[in-house]
Order: C-alpha cells, then structure tokens, then sequence
C-alpha cells in the first residue's frame, strides 16, 4: 500500500513538473519574442487599405451626370501642361502632343485657332492649358471667342501668365472653372514664369 502511495505521488510530481517546465518554456519564447519585435520596433498594426482611386486622379468622385477633369498648366517652359477629361488624358507631355501658347483639348493647331473656336458646336465643352506664354498666339477675335465660352480671364491675360480654363459654347453666365496668375517678378515661381496651375472639378454634362 505504501509503495503504491509512493508511486502515486511520485507520478504526480513528475507531471507538474513537466507542466511547470513547459509552461516556463512557452512564456519565455514568447516574451523573448514580444521583446524582440518591440525593440525592432514591429507591430501587429492593421493594415491601413488603399484609399479609392477617382477619375483623373481627383481627390473627389463626381456626381452622376458630371464629368471629371483636371487641367494642369505648364510650369515655365520647361513642364508641359495635362488635360484629363472624364478619366482620359487627352493631352501631356507623355503624349507628346503638347506645346508652346495655347494648348486645347483636341487640337494643336496655333494658326488655325480662330477657324476652330468659332466652329465649335453648341453645347461642346472647351479645355484650356497655357504653357510659357499664350498670350503672343492669341488676338482679339480669339480672346472674344474664349469670353463667349465663358472665360473672364482672357482679356487680361498677359505675357507669360498661367491660365486654365474649362468653358461650353452657349453658356449663358460665366464659367466657374477658370484660374489665372499673372507674370510678375515679384511673385513668380521660376525665373520669369508663375507657378503652374492645378485645377480640377466635376463639368455637368449639360453647361449652360
């Protein structure tokens, strides 16, 4: 009877003492390891999700029946302008189809400016990028042109001054989307140049 007793308790020591020793194991792995991914400064951080992308990179999404744009002008006459319309870029640098003066969406055509403007059709949306100066290309038919598409810049629109325009023939009130800086020594940016303009919004389908 003693010897069985004795057996008893001899197994019962032994398994808390296994126990203890891999509990005493577990712990301290798993301290050693929270240690050492604190001190190379790890954590079990979420991670955060991408936020939603929008048309043309805007920081906003548009309302239904809007269509987004952005217009960049040129940085002195070293960066050329962007215009993206509706998640499309139609005109870049990257796409090689940009240039000096005025550049619009579509078109790349200086000398044939004039004939183009007063052909546009009721209703069609008009953008506009300047880069190094726009001023030299453009007289006054074309200036009247640009202020019945609603611009209220482009009368004053001087040597080397940055303009973006988003305008619509037949608009009825002046366009909301429009940014001008003008070419001053005192302001500019670049040597003989203003900054360049960032400008980007939702166009109704329909502007009037």
């Amino acid at each position: 009877m003693r010897v069985a007793g004795l057996i008893r308790y001899t197994a019962v020591f032994i398994t808390l003492l296994s126990t203890w020793f891999i509990m005493q194991t577990y712990f301290d792995n798993r301290w050693k390891a929270i240690s050492l991914r604190s001190w190379l400064g790890v954590t079990n951080k979420p991670r955060s999700e991408q936020p939603p992308r929008h048309k043309c990179g805007n920081k906003k999404s548009c309302p239904q029946n809007h269509f987004a744009f952005k217009i960049i002008s040129g940085a002195a006459n070293v960066v050329g302008p962007s215009i993206c319309f509706n998640d499309m870029v139609l005109m870049s640098s990257m796409k090689n189809n940009v240039g000096r003066g005025l550049n619009i969406a579509l078109v790349n055509d200086i000398n044939k400016l004039d004939t183009f403007l007063q052909g546009i059709k009721h209703g069609t949306i008009v953008l506009t990028a300047s880069y190094d100066d726009a001023s030299t290309k453009m007289n006054d038919k074309v200036r009247a042109h640009f202020v019945e598409l609603g611009s209220s810049h482009v009368s004053n629109l001087g040597f080397r001054d940055n303009w973006v325009f988003l305008g619509a023939k037949g608009m009825k009130h002046k366009s909301p989307f429009e940014e001008h800086i003008k070419n001053d020594k005192n302001t500019n940016k670049y040597d003989g140049w203003p900054e360049l303009l960032d400008m980007e919004g939702c166009a109704p389908k329909k502007m009037d």
